[in-house]
């Protein structure tokens, strides 16, 4: 697929090992990966992690220009007025004894039905809403889909209650025993890619495909740094307001700040009305325990239990990790890791953590692509 490449790489500002440094490669050596033998590895992405901090301090600077905060009324806790592309049915399940519900939108295919279900799983920041063209772009090749809320997040309750992958991917299977579906292939985006992972590894007869999308938890950061208490990650997020918000989100234009389009400004002021909302300190207690989860639970390990064809995919200039090379390393980690030849990387250069907010023409037919390649397969 011209324009696709196996392991992006630019120029870039930070120095890197000259086992990663991509710019020392040959144009043949860049698309099929070198594998440094495993010591080096473990030093590189020890090297690259320490460069993540200086990173990490020079995108604390602004990366859009200013502007003033709007005029947004307070918003619902349970996103009524987010902007989803389809209706949203509601499962009733029990979390830790408390009585919840689970909602999640059900498309049928716009075209001839190919027989197979993708399931699309939402990064920390948005729910189900934000994956509007990637649903179309599937429905029209003839899958079904089906794009829950996890519980916490869109119109899903939100408990305050402990949270873990193990327990959000089991609420995802209820909601397949429900519809009375077998199997599907499951793309993850960001923190949604941890849970199809987990997904994966804990229900593997249910699962065909994976597409871990633009994935965070690509290392275990317990190592680097100590678990912050839950009472200081609350006060903080009570501060939350459209300014932090904003500043928040433009971490996935770091990349080309005029990436910043109209629908990331929506999200922005979606998660800004929350904080207005009298039920913002509830929210913020779950987004809080979240937080923890997401550093407690990580899921690298499952990696080497995948069993079923895998692609590490997304936009190539991902600097959440802090260089766009340390992302692209850690997803042909991912992809190696997987066993038996299963794992494989497409990564598009030019493209951030939201690629598909950013150029959706150049996401969606590869995404749907490698599922085709599913379609007929055995099962």
């Amino acid at each position: 697929m011209a324009g696709f490449i196996r392991g992006a790489s630019r120029t870039q500002t930070t120095l890197l090992p000259e086992c990663l440094d991509t710019t020392r490669m040959t144009t043949s050596e860049k698309l099929i990966e070198t594998r440094p033998m495993p010591y080096l590895r473990s030093l590189c992405v020890s090297l690259l992690l320490l460069g993540v901090a200086v990173t990490a301090a020079a995108q604390g600077r602004s990366i859009l220009p200013p502007v003033p905060t709007p005029d947004v009324k307070p918003g619902s806790i349970t996103c009524d007025e987010c902007p989803y592309p389809y209706p949203s049915k509601y499962l009733d399940i029990s979390v830790y004894s408390q009585d919840v519900r689970i909602s999640y939108m059900d498309i049928a295919p716009r075209n001839t039905p190919n027989g197979h279900t993708v399931m699309l799983l939402h990064g920390n920041n948005f729910g189900g809403f934000y994956f509007g063209v990637i649903i179309d772009g599937l429905i029209d090749a003839g899958f079904r889909v089906i794009v829950p809320d996890q519980i916490g997040y869109g119109k899903s309750s939100k408990p305050i209650a402990p949270y873990n992958f193990n327990s959000q991917a089991r609420n995802t299977w209820l909601i397949l025993q429900e519809e009375q579906i077998d199997k599907v292939m499951v793309v993850g985006h960001s923190m949604g890619g941890m849970l199809a992972t987990r997904f994966t590894t804990q229900y593997p007869d249910s699962v065909e495909r994976l597409v871990v999308y633009n994935p965070i938890g690509l290392a275990d950061a317990r190592f680097n740094r100590p678990m912050t208490p839950i009472d200081e990650i609350y006060e903080r997020v009570l501060q939350t307001d459209y300014q932090s918000t904003r500043r928040s989100l433009s971490r996935y234009v770091a990349h080309d700040p005029e990436a910043w389009n109209d629908e990331f400004e929506l999200y922005t002021r979606i998660r800004y009305s929350w904080t207005l909302s009298s039920d913002w300190p509830r929210l913020a207690m779950v987004q809080s325990i979240i937080r923890q989860m997401l550093y407690g639970d990580p899921v690298v390990y499952d990696w080497a239990h995948i069993h079923v064809p895998t692609l590490a995919f997304g936009g190539a200039e991902d600097l959440l990790l802090g260089p766009a090379e340390t992302f692209q390393e850690r997803m042909n980690v991912l992809a190696d890791t997987v066993p038996n030849g299963n794992g494989r990387v497409l990564l598009i250069p030019g493209l951030g953590h939201v690629p598909h907010l950013e150029a959706p023409d150049q996401i969606v037919p590869p995404l749907v692509a490698f599922l085709e390649e599913g379609v007929g397969a055995p099962q």
